[in-house]
């Protein structure tokens, strides 16, 4: 079969220098102008790629197109290698266009396209073949890694030609600083690459997405990329959150354990002033939350939230104080005092049969209105200011009564005052008993 097919070539060959000697001296001259073209071809392993040559100017002149090994694949129309994957696309006097499918790396070379002219011409056309890079893998993990460790991943692809360029990714921000090898494959065609990527770890890289990505020509701008989450074990970290910033005596005060830590903390514990809970029933535990019911003065203190897990344990501190409910606004009263109480006293005594006292004493109605709230001390002080008050004012009107008694003279003694001396007086004073039982005196 080796000696049929080299007999074959051999008959092209001698064909095309046949037709060269039988090509006349009229159109070597036309022949000057003619001229084969190529291009070079670019094609991803296990593509196709299309070689053509055309010639602009053609007097029927044959094109043969040959691989890197000088063998010819077609001269005109006619297949000369038996290679099923080399397809005839187009063949006339001005192009010659074939097909080579499922390229592989070693199809790479320099083909050439030859026009039977006097003398022959040519033309080159380089068919580069590009490895595609194996989809990468990362390497180093070991799950978990506690916090503060140095971790060392390293991503690696091989097959690649030209060589690939890795990158690495964290929280969507590219890492530049990492280490780069190359290595040739033992085809001597393509190349192995390997990036590795060190780093010192803390919580925040928890659940994190470390990418390796693969550029490569070959991809078609669809890099490939390996992908590692991380998982990283860490300390609880403890937040106390109070429900109100200003708590006040006789409300209600939840407090909020919060903690985060991987593994996730166990039940929280609390305390107060570094012992236990002082009231149980008062101060209700659930889950993370410490809730007391009804605060007062005794509440006041330092409460502490300790979380642990299998890495340690944390803590956390609120100090607690407990405020005054404020007094509400009382609208503004007037209390009676000494100079402003009203005390009214009207004293009549006349000779006449019917004598009347009217003694009336009065006082403002309003002078506890508006007097609410739950302050009883306020109320006893009131009371107390109107009590003595009160007392004040009886004790100005007996004063005042003292006086008027001092100053009252009877019917007796103005007889006596009437009489030039004492056995007149007594005279005139016996007169006047006859109308003793109409004259009396009131005193109040």
């Amino acid at each position: 079969m080796i000696w049929k097919r080299s007999a074959v070539l051999r008959f092209y060959s001698v064909c095309g220098l046949l037709l060269q000697a039988a090509a006349s001296k009229n159109k070597a001259k036309g022949s000057q102008g003619q001229f084969p073209l190529t291009q070079n071809v670019t094609v991803v392993e296990g593509g196709t790629a299309i070689l053509t040559c055309r010639v602009d100017q053609n007097d029927n002149t044959s094109l043969q197109w040959s691989n890197p090994a000088q063998q010819t694949l077609y001269f005109d129309d006619k297949k000369a290698l038996r290679d099923n994957r080399i397809e005839l696309v187009r063949a006339s006097w001005h192009e010659l266009s074939i097909s080579v499918s499922d390229v592989s790396l070693s199809d790479e070379g320099q083909y050439t396209c030859s026009l039977f002219t006097m003398p022959v011409k040519t033309s080159k056309a380089y068919l580069t073949v590009l490895g595609v890079p194996e989809k990468p893998q990362i390497s180093g993990f070991s799950s978990p890694v506690m916090e503060g460790d140095l971790m060392q991943l390293t991503c690696k692809t091989s097959g690649s030609k030209p060589a690939a360029d890795i990158r690495w990714f964290k929280n969507d921000k590219e890492i530049k600083d990492v280490k780069y090898l190359k290595e040739e494959d033992a085809n001597r065609k393509t190349f192995t690459v390997s990036s590795t990527l060190d780093f010192r770890v803390d919580r925040s890289d928890d659940g994190v997405a470390v990418i390796c990505r693969v550029d490569h020509e070959a991809l078609n701008a669809t890099p490939q990329v390996a992908m590692q989450v991380l998982e990283i074990h860490y300390t609880p970290s403890v937040k106390i959150i109070p429900s109100t910033p200003f708590p006040q005596e006789g409300q209600p005060l939840i407090l909020t354990c919060e903690s985060k830590g991987k593994p996730l903390p166990e039940p929280v514990l609390w305390t107060k002033d570094g012992g236990e809970l002082p009231d149980p029933d008062r101060m209700v535990v659930s889950g993370r939350e410490l809730n007391i019911l009804f605060l007062n003065k005794t509440d006041n203190g330092t409460y502490r939230c300790e979380a642990t897990n299998t890495i340690g344990q944390s803590s956390a501190e609120y100090v607690l104080i407990v405020h005054d409910v404020p007094n509400t606004l009382l609208p503004t009263t007037i209390i009676p005092s000494l100079t402003t109480a009203t005390v009214t006293t009207t004293v009549a005594i006349t000779t006449s049969p019917t004598t009347s006292a009217t003694t009336s004493s009065t006082r403002d109605p309003n002078a506890l209105a508006g007097q609410t709230g739950p302050d009883h001390a306020l109320i006893g002080g009131i009371v107390a200011v109107v009590v003595f008050v009160t007392l004040c004012s009886i004790f100005l009107l007996g004063r005042y009564l003292a006086r008027h008694k001092g100053t009252y003279l009877t019917n007796e003694a103005k007889g006596a005052e009437d009489a030039p001396d004492a056995d007149t007086a007594i005279i005139n004073a016996e007169g006047s008993q006859v109308n003793a039982e109409e004259k009396k005196e009131y005193f109040i």
